[in-house]
């Protein structure tokens, strides 16, 4: 797309500068005293979801002038851009479609694209139904009952956290994920499992990933020791891969092949057949309704108002705490343990997308760009961090993330986590004061003195931001929506930035010169040398290693 004007740049942006310094010593509790219908005006709703971003320092005049950011930086249109396929991927000159893999029909100039889509979708039906029906057999003639993904980054985290926050609609295959090259990863996972009733999910477009491929050939020694022979192997090994020729050399066939595409990412790639995993574990239904619901807030993302538009809302309030109020980092509290692994989720999707510090055109950025991005489910939060988001010094803009229902079959205990969650969003914004605290000891029988003693320490200054999201249960349609949510808004954010939020070079170094150094430690004389630091630290491993033995 043509350049266009940086964040600073925009005209709007001192007048929102100028808003944000005067509102740097407000109260948000003030802010409601004084506009009755904030609770309700300060809310929207987009595909089953429901954001209230009413505990925000966050003035009507502010957020005024946030809607006319977007409008000045023509967010409306990257979007369509975004939607309709074009080059928005520009560092790597490719589109960024993962909106079109939950598409219910073809959108207008991607027939051709959406066919390939459906076609890829009918396969994983194929195997999520086969697999779910017991018709697929291991090398011994047994049924398969476990599925293991092998994947790393977003070949892991999306499967991995759709999986486990659904697991109320499970069949009977299990499903378990391996990531990590250490092999402790691997080898705890395969350790109750039956090499002759699991298949492996390998799952990395070039089918040359170090860590996939490391853990793959650990799995196919695993199967091959418990007698299968090496015909077997398509018994027991699937690919999601672009590289066929290095699949089949592996041992896995065209036919037990799903594709992906150059234009999906992999923190995208949840929608594609790096989700059969899911479809597997879930039932291709329900895994249509994961896709239904993203499909959901994608309408929602391409057709609401700025001042209504969920994702784009979330992004400008992104960018006010980050470029405007100071804050480096955003915090998700998942409220349901279901939803542990969406703050680890959320940290690839946005750290990895927005994490740069050039422009798209390649221009050295002179403002912050992507937060980090932390967060742990429910009250297993409050008795860890939350004591610095009530008490310590740092500005943390808070997601607060709530089904309204509960799977569980214990109402009176999520009644309990639903009141600890309110009450996390209300105490981060209304504090307590001195004399609060003060009054409140005197209450339990302290004397004046203790109790103005303590008081400094009890108090807490409040004013701290959040947003609560909630949905009306946690199933597949609203987490579809929440995920495609978090997409959006980031995407837009990368977009207000004026980065290239689909790319990821920073990752690439790393992997080059863990290329050098494991050659090194192999002996390779072409490896070179390396820094005095790492050096020595190879030679503590060489050390290491040979005292093992």
């Amino acid at each position: 797309m043509a350049s266009r004007k940086l964040l600073n740049e925009l005209t709007v942006w001192d007048a929102l500068t100028a808003e944000a310094a005067e509102l740097r010593g407000a109260s948000i509790a003030d802010l409601f005293a004084s506009d009755p219908v904030r609770h309700t005006d300060f809310v929207t709703q987009a595909a089953g979801l429901t954001l209230d971003y009413s505990k925000h320092l966050l003035s009507r005049k502010a957020r005024g002038l946030l809607v006319q950011l977007a409008q000045e930086a023509d967010l409306h249109a990257r979007i369509q851009a975004l939607l309709s396929g074009e080059q928005i991927n520009t560092t790597e000159k490719r589109p960024a479609l993962h909106s079109l893999l939950r598409a219910p029909a073809a959108p207008p100039g991607l027939e051709d694209k959406y066919r390939e889509v459906a076609a890829t979708r009918e396969r994983m039906r194929y195997w999520a139904d086969r697999l779910n029906r017991g018709e697929h057999q291991g090398f011994d003639g047994s049924v398969i009952t476990d599925v293991v993904n092998i994947g790393i980054g977003g070949s892991d985290l999306g499967p991995r956290l759709v999986t486990e926050a659904l697991r109320p609609y499970h069949g009977d295959v299990a499903c378990h994920y391996v990531a990590n090259v250490d092999p402790a990863d691997i080898q705890g996972t395969l350790l109750d499992l039956d090499p002759a009733r699991t298949l492996f999910i390998v799952c990395s477009k070039s089918f040359r990933t170090e860590e996939t491929l490391t853990n793959s050939l650990a799995a196919r020694e695993w199967v091959l020791n418990a007698g299968a022979r090496q015909q077997d192997l398509d018994r027991h090994f699937l690919a999601i891969t672009t590289n066929l020729a290095a699949a089949a050399e592996f041992g896995i066939p065209d036919s037990h092949c799903l594709p992906l595409w150059d234009w999906v990412g992999g923190r995208y790639s949840v929608w594609s057949a790096i989700g059969l995993s899911c479809a597997v574990a879930l039932g291709w239904e329900n895994f249509a309704g994961l896709l239904h619901g993203a499909a959901g807030m994608d309408q929602h993302f391409a057709e609401a108002e700025p001042g209504a538009n969920m994702p784009l809302l979330m992004s400008l309030l992104e960018v006010w705490y980050g470029n405007c109020l100071g804050a480096g980092n955003h915090v998700v509290l998942p409220y349901d343990h279901a939803l542990r692994k969406l703050p680890d989720f959320l940290q690839q999707l946005t750290m990895e997308s927005n994490g740069k510090r050039v422009s798209q055109e390649g221009a050295a950025l002179d403002y912050p760009t992507g937060p980090v991005l932390w967060g742990s489910a429910g009250t297993m939060g409050q008795h860890s961090f939350h004591q610095l988001l009530h008490q310590g010094t740092r500005l943390c803009p808070a997601d607060f993330v709530l089904p309204l229902t509960t799977h569980t079959g214990m109402p009176a205990q999520h009644r309990r986590l639903v009141a600890n969650c309110l009450a996390q969003s209300r105490t981060m914004m209304v504090g307590r004061t001195q004399g609060e605290a003060r009054q409140a000891l005197l209450d339990r029988g302290m004397s004046p003195d203790e109790a103005a003693q303590l008081a400094p320490h009890l108090a807490m200054p409040g004013n701290r931001p959040n947003s609560v999201i909630t949905l009306p249960a946690l199933t597949p349609e609203s987490l579809g929506a929440l995920l495609a949510l978090y997409e959006h808004r980031t995407f837009c954010s990368g977009q207000l930035w004026g980065l290239n939020p689909f790319d990821q070079w920073g990752v690439e170094l790393g992997k080059e010169i863990g290329v050098q150094i494991l050659g090194r430690m192999g002996g390779d004389e072409q490896a070179g040398n390396m820094d005095a630091a790492t050096e020595r630290l190879i030679s503590a491993w060489e050390q290491a290693r040979k005292a093992a033995t």
